[in-house]
């Protein structure tokens, strides 16, 4: 690997952009974060972090990268957290791995989502150290976040922690200290199977899905529209996928429905599973016949940092002091800054790149934003570990 200049955030997203860091659970045979995780350990190393890897589960690594909090130091340690590893790259218009240069932008799986922010926050956490910062900066480069956040759950569980946490998402620089959480939720609708011809005795589980797909429908219009969170508006929910039914002459007797809630803060799961549940109930009063079990598949909770907490208020400093403008907005997407949130570190979501190019046919990131990047955090985590 060609030597990497201190500080060189552009020619670092370059090297991360070149690794095939493809999830093996989202895409099978594909290599995992061990050999991206590898590099940025060698680049580390070199810049003067103390490094060590450590598996959040077989041959998916965790890199944790410290600096500054010498002996004598007294400011307050911060964490700089983003993921390795990337999505598939099926129907892709560009080659995912050549991290080709033009019209300055910087193409590649992982350039945006989130390459570039890991690159931004390495460079950042080593200026503010040679800036005077006197606190410990930790550079989290996690595994898995694409699937079940491994990675960050495994860091937090080995005890790693921080008096706050930037996570360095795509937000094309914007301050995001919100994001929806979600529930996934199966309900699975039972029937009685009979001839075509035989309405007396068949009771059609497809339709009765149907009877709830309105009732949730309704729901969703009428319902979720009044509560709100002023970055994140209303949550959600939409069928994600349905099956069901055995033949065109026979009355089926099961139909499955897979659901999304997406959740505000202030919202739960167990609310969203009992949400469902009572939309059988009323069902159930209109039509005896309706039998169906609802089951909570997978949760991720929401995320939620007030906007005048010292973690914000300093990152809006650095902006300003670095020129650019301030926005302040909430994440469309879930990120691990909930995990890190729920283990009492303040986090919120600020790094280069646009999340709608995040698993699209085309990712890019502006090589200029990378640069701002890297200079708004290296200024906020001065002043935060002064």
């Amino acid at each position: 690997m060609t030597a990497i200049e201190p500080g060189d955030a552009r020619a670092l997203t370059r090297a991360l952009v070149q690794v095939d860091s493809r999830n093996p659970t989202l895409v099978p045979g594909g290599p995992g974060e061990g050999p991206c995780a590898a590099l940025l350990r060698d680049v580390l190393d070199a810049w003067g972090f103390r490094t060590e890897l450590h598996d959040a589960a077989p041959g998916r690594p965790n890199l944790v990268a410290r600096i500054g909090g010498a002996e004598g130091g007294s400011g307050r340690s911060l964490m700089f957290n983003g993921h390795l590893d990337v999505v598939g790259v099926e129907g892709m218009i560009h080659p995912p791995f050549t991290a080709d240069e033009r019209d300055g932008r910087l193409y590649g799986r992982g350039s945006a989502d989130m390459k570039g922010g890991i690159a931004a926050m390495c460079a950042a956490a080593l200026r503010a150290v040679e800036a005077g910062a006197r606190g410990e900066i930790v550079v989290a480069a996690v595994a898995d976040e694409e699937y079940d956040s491994i990675g960050t759950r495994a860091l937090l569980a080995r005890g790693v922690r921080a008096d706050a946490c930037v996570v360095t998402e795509p937000t094309r620089l914007a301050i995001m200290p919100a994001h929806r959480g979600f529930a996934w939720i199966e309900v699975e609708v039972t029937g009685r199977a009979a001839h075509g011809s035989r309405w007396d005795i068949g009771v059609d589980a497809i339709r009765h899905a149907g009877l709830l797909l309105a009732e949730l429908d309704a729901y969703d219009a009428d319902v979720l529209p009044a509560r709100t969170h002023p970055l994140l508006g209303r949550g959600s929910l939409h069928a994600s996928l349905i099956e069901g039914g055995t033949g065109m002459s026979t009355y089926p007797d099961r139909c499955v429905l897979k659901l999304e809630r997406r959740t505000i803060p202030g919202e739960s799961a167990a609310a969203a599973l009992d949400e469902v549940r009572r939309a059988c109930d009323r069902i159930r009063a209109r039509r005896p016949s309706f039998v169906a079990e609802v089951r909570l598949l997978v949760t991720q909770g929401p995320s939620d940092v007030s906007v005048s907490a010292p973690l914000v208020r300093g990152l809006d400093a650095a902006l300003r002091a670095s020129g650019e403008r301030v926005t302040v907005e909430g994440m469309s997407a879930w990120t691990d800054a909930a995990l890190l949130n729920d283990a009492a570190i303040p986090a919120v979501c600020f790094g280069p790149g646009d999340i709608s190019l995040a698993h699209a046919a085309e990712e890019y990131i502006p090589l200029d934003e990378i640069d701002r990047a890297a200079t708004v955090l290296a200024s906020f985590a001065r002043d935060w570990c002064a």
